[in-house]
């Protein structure tokens, strides 16, 4: 589970867990969660769980997510089902706040580079059989939306005001600032009439919202075991989750930008399973590289949070690092990315290396 717990949280209610009928719950070990959650692993006679506290629940969209991620397991997806309370609850309320009880989640995480290609493309179609699932689950939605597109003149003038911040004090660090942040000026400049459009007709459905490798589990022998991050549950294009998927997968950290291999098996394997036309991922490319180069904030975090240079020492400093080398490579193979992705793809022996 991701992100932060406040260490000055307490314990949830002691006899919480008998509304599950665990009699012998053990002390409750607190674990990181989501913004606005609590979380604690529960070891018991009957094996560990994970207790997901909401400050405040929304009911309606927590028990809409109960349904489907059951629906999900049912359907022998590697999806954690909610267990149910007394009375068939899945939503449990104590003072105010709401509580959620999963299976403890088994398996290790893995980099999407660190997968082979036949490996990739599995996970390619566990991604299209959710999509599926979802669609075949969940009312029809609005086929043609309006997507906000960003502007490149807004980016430019926020990078103009970074630049003003940038501190004149002569160091490295200063002037490795203001080179990131003109490098970035400059291709919005150069690709301002590649905005991609705000009306887009696609396959629009259910997501999961957040298919990255933090939310993914796997087994020793390389086979997802648990899909995490139901919390961001949502509707949009399919082709976007999966070519947002894929980048997120798949980027190397440095300036080698996309290991494209392995994003052709990824797609390949989605394909497969939910079928999308090379027009509708061809546009999702489009828009997630637009929508990448148009985000400043991870310059503006990455080089002026603290007005120093100390960022590039944690996981997130590094994290805005990759992604403003990404957009430049980005930019610079924009048209082999479009052909790339939907391109079909000759699979390669399964024992293909991990990416070095």
């Amino acid at each position: 589970m991701p992100t932060s717990q406040s260490t000055c949280d307490t314990a949830p209610p002691p006899r919480l867990p008998r509304r599950w009928g665990i009699d012998d719950a053990g002390t409750p070990e607190p674990v990181p969660a989501g913004p606005g959650r609590r979380s604690w692993r529960i070891d018991s006679a009957s094996g560990p769980f994970l207790l997901v506290e909401y400050a405040e629940p929304d009911r309606r969209a927590l028990l809409f997510q109960h349904r489907l991620t059951a629906a999900l397991d049912g359907a022998g997806l590697p999806v954690l089902a909610p267990v149910p309370a007394r009375g068939d609850r899945t939503l449990v309320t104590s003072g105010g706040r709401g509580y959620v009880l999963y299976p403890w989640v088994s398996g290790r995480r893995r980099g999407g580079l660190e997968l082979t290609y036949g490996q990739c493309e599995s996970l390619g179609g566990l991604l299209g059989r959710l999509h599926a699932e979802l669609d075949a689950r969940t009312p029809p939605v609005q086929q043609s939306i309006l997507v906000p597109t960003p502007r490149a003149a807004d980016a430019v003038t926020e990078i103009d005001a970074l630049l003003e911040a940038v501190p004149a004090d002569g160091t490295d660090f200063a002037a490795l600032t203001e080179r990131r942040l003109r490098e970035r000026r400059a291709l919005l400049v150069e690709y301002a009439d590649f905005r991609p459009p705000e009306l887009e007709v696609s396959t629009v459905a259910h997501l999961h919202g957040a298919f990255r490798p933090e939310h993914l589990r796997y087994g020793g022998s390389g086979n997802v075991t648990a899909v995490l991050g139901w919390d961001a549950l949502t509707t949009g294009p399919v082709a976007g989750e999966l070519v947002r998927a894929a980048a997120l997968l798949f980027a190397c950290e440095d300036e080698r930008g996309l290991d494209l291999e392995r994003v052709q098996a990824f797609v390949r394997g989605h394909r497969t399973e939910f079928p999308l036309d090379a027009g509708q991922i061809q546009a999702a490319v489009h828009r997630e590289w637009w929508e990448r180069l148009c985000d400043v904030a991870p310059l503006r975090h990455r080089y002026l949070g603290d007005g120093s240079g100390e960022a590039d020492a944690g996981t997130g400093g590094r994290g805005a690092a990759n992604a403003a080398a990404l957009v430049v490579w980005w930019s610079a193979d924009l048209d082999r990315t479009l052909e790339a992705f939907p391109a079909p793809y000759s699979a390669e022996p399964e024992e293909s290396p991990a990416y070095g």
